[in-house]
């Protein structure tokens, strides 16, 4: 890491982001079997932290404190953005840096549950952000055609289109699952497993698995350590869940059946959907096999959906819409899309 050169503008900063996001994204679409090699420096880069803070600043969240109490505006008009960036580079290239715990948040469900949020640190959310905009066009290819979770380009509307799509092309059957308690449930070492058929370097996989071990400061003041799972809310809980998620589109949705199709609507959740004849029932079960292995408790209590043969919804995309099944452009905020 140069610790003389001069901190770019955004501007500046995007572009040379872009370029790297580019280059690696067409490298791992190409080969499959592609490895990645010496990242933790683009983590730590300039360019790659000035990004990183512009993307998390401009994020309502930024409003709210982690453990440390410290928020987007103490950062701003106290420590000074440059300082504040200037350290977790720092701290990055010395080794120092370690994630703190983040904090419990219990946010009320219907039907009287609880869903537990995690508010991470200002600090801790800048590095997240930077170890997403290096990984992402690295794990993008691999990622199923129609699955749409925390995707960028990508959203459950579009998920939602498809399926009205499909349904007035003749689909008939739609299997809604849901994995239980999906971000509770997630286990480090096959998550770690997953990042190891891109990633080489160590200090990258290191600061993973720093994230997904840093704890939980619950709302009661007490410090909890995570062994399985992760709290959501938090940048890395999202990415790694869907970057964990891809044995499960790959690999199991395409062998749903010949005349059935499968998508994804949301990390957790996913819907094949199947022209008739289709036992429903077993495709089911043949799917709850089939993501056993990979650690995700099958939620058994979603239903299963029947249309009308014939039968037509309102909202499916035109062949020239540009949310078309399939079709969703990975874009940047500002800057041009990198596929």
């Amino acid at each position: 890491m140069n610790t003389v050169a001069p901190w770019p503008s955004v501007l500046e900063a995007e572009a040379r982001v872009l370029h790297v996001q580019t280059k690696f994204h067409k490298w791992a679409a190409t080969d499959q079997t592609q490895q990645f090699h010496d990242l933790f420096n683009l983590v730590g880069d300039r360019a790659t932290l000035v990004v990183a803070w512009q993307r998390i600043r401009t994020n309502r969240g930024s409003r709210t404190a982690g453990v440390d109490g410290i928020t987007r505006r103490d950062v701003e008009q106290r420590v000074g953005v440059e300082r504040f960036l200037d350290g977790i580079r720092l701290s990055l290239k010395d080794g120092s840096y370690r994630p703190q715990p983040v904090r419990e948040r219990m946010i009320p469900k219907a039907g009287g549950k609880l869903r537990r949020l995690g508010i991470a640190t200002l600090r801790d959310r800048v590095v997240q952000m930077a170890l997403k905009l290096v990984l992402e066009p690295i794990f993008e290819p691999d990622q199923y055609r129609s699955s749409y979770a925390y995707r960028p380009g990508r959203r459950a509307q579009d998920a939602v289109a498809e399926i009205v799509h499909l349904v007035n092309n003749g689909y008939e059957w739609v299997v809604e699952g849901d994995v239980e308690a999906c971000f509770d449930s997630i286990e480090h070492r096959l998550v770690v497993k997953q990042l190891r058929t891109r990633l080489t370097d160590h200090r990258v996989l290191g600061l993973c698995k720093a994230f997904l071990k840093a704890g939980v400061l619950t709302e009661l003041g007490r410090l909890q350590r995570t062994v399985t799972g992760t709290p959501q809310g938090a940048l890395s809980a999202h990415c790694l869940l869907t970057w964990r998620c891809t044995p499960l589109s790959t690999s199991t949705l395409p062998r749903c059946g010949r005349r059935s199709r499968g998508i994804a609507t949301s990390a957790p959740t996913c819907a094949p959907r199947g022209r008739p004849p289709i036992d429903s029932s077993a495709m089911r079960t043949y799917v709850e096999l089939n993501i056993s292995p990979w650690g995700y408790p099958f939620n058994r209590s979603n239903r299963d959906r029947q249309f009308s043969t014939g039968g037509s919804l309102e909202g499916a995309p035109s062949s020239g819409d540009a949310r078309a099944p399939g079709v969703a452009q990975a874009v940047l905020p500002g800057a041009a899309g990198w596929r």
